[in-house]
């Protein structure tokens, strides 16, 4: 399960989307790495990793 800080992050970057208009196009996790993965946008340009500190990156 993921952490109350993964959730809450991931609660406020999919607001930010959704904000921005971007489609979510993929919400996983990841039970193996403990880790959430977004793609987002009209053409799959957004890539995010949120780790269980509440941390996030852009995957490159």
């Amino acid at each position: 399960m993921p952490t109350q800080k993964q959730l809450e992050t991931t609660v406020f970057l999919c607001q930010l989307l959704s904000n921005f208009y971007q489609p979510i196009q993929v919400f996983r996790y990841d039970q193996k790495l403990k880790t959430l993965y977004i793609q987002a946008g009209r053409t799959d340009e957004i890539a995010l990793i949120i780790k269980e500190d509440g941390n996030w990156n852009f995957v490159p």
